[in-house]
């Protein structure tokens, strides 16, 4: 944010949803979770305590999510939540705006939209997961999960291995024609399948989705794979089987949130895991960690989503807006 903020010292910042699409592409959004991942690891980036409530109205979850990144000079919140009738009505369910602040003197700095951040930036934690921990020789990527944000996470899992083939589920299975389309736009074969038979052929799993109960079984995973589990981000939601944590080898974005509402939720009150058993997925990255150790270790990246990457994304934005002439100036 530093260079936005030497760019436009006297005024505001505005980043609209079509400037971020402008400016923010998969590469410069692997790089900015990437690294902030790594400033976690290291101490130099933290998270402050996540608000999500039910507003108890049009059956909205709503919340804050903040931090600051000391390497990165990112000091702001992430306001917004999932209001589940909004795709009736033509719109996004997840609704956000990302605030930048001037860490050297607390002024508001940038307003950026958080829709399309949002999506490519939890695309980008599930990639920098399969980057560091999928086996090299991986060839099946598995699908769980057709919502909005699931070709996001299509398209930038396909970069980071030679995938020869997708696998996908979806409770609606007309929904997977969009994972489908990605797919064929991309040359790359696509089935759709049950969700043991995607356990059987997959070397990689992504599941994204909302679901409260678990998708994918300890015994259908196949020796090797890595999962990226995407989805759960509220205390109550799971996407795998508890006995499946246990017997994996855990990463995470951050292990507060991880055990508090992220997928390790469940083994963690089980008492099948300790939080010693996770490790940050920054530590992989800064070389601390050796991440998977052999080719039949299971690896599974608990991706909870947190308020420094959405900072991280959106001090992108502001600074190549900045420098493209996509952002526009408001006078204080």
């Amino acid at each position: 944010m530093s260079d936005a903020n030497n760019a436009n010292n006297e005024g505001l910042i505005i980043v609209s949803e079509e400037a971020c699409k402008a400016v923010i592409d998969r590469d410069s959004a692997f790089s900015a979770v990437e690294n902030v991942f790594a400033a976690m690891a290291n101490g130099d980036a933290y998270n402050f305590p996540v608000i999500r409530e039910a507003i108890g109205y049009a059956d909205a979850l709503y919340g804050f999510k903040s931090g600051f990144d000391r390497a990165g000079k990112s000091l702001g919140l992430k306001s917004g939540g999932y209001w589940p009738g909004n795709e009736a009505k033509g719109l996004t369910n997840h609704q956000s705006t990302i605030f930048l602040f001037n860490p050297d003197n607390g002024k508001l700095r940038a307003l950026v939209g958080g829709n399309y951040l949002t999506a490519v930036r939890t695309a980008a934690a599930s990639a920098v997961s399969i980057a560091h921990l999928a086996r090299a020789d991986s060839k099946v990527l598995g699908m769980v999960g057709a919502g909005h944000q699931s070709t996001f996470q299509l398209r930038a899992a396909l970069e980071q291995r030679s995938f020869e083939k997708v696998v996908a589920w979806n409770g609606n299975k007309d929904r997977l024609k969009n994972l489908q389309a990605v797919a064929e736009e991309l040359g790359v074969p696509f089935e759709s399948v049950d969700r043991e038979e995607l356990c059987k052929q997959a070397d990689v799993i992504i599941t994204i989705t909302s679901a409260f109960e678990p998708l994918l079984m300890k015994e259908w995973i196949k020796p090797g794979t890595h999962i990226a589990c995407m989805g759960t981000d509220t205390v109550g939601k799971q996407e795998v089987d508890a006995a499946l944590i246990a017997s994996a080898t855990l990463f995470t974005d951050e292990i507060a949130q991880s055990i508090s509402l992220g997928e390790a939720q469940h083994a963690i009150k089980a008492g099948s895991i300790q939080e010693s058993d996770i490790t940050p997925i920054g530590a992989v990255i800064n070389g601390d960690h050796p991440g998977r150790s052999h080719k039949e270790e299971i690896t599974l990246f608990d991706g909870t989503g947190v308020g420094l990457q959405d900072l991280a994304v959106a001090s992108a934005a502001a600074r190549l807006a900045v420098e493209k002439g996509e952002a526009q100036h408001v006078s204080l």
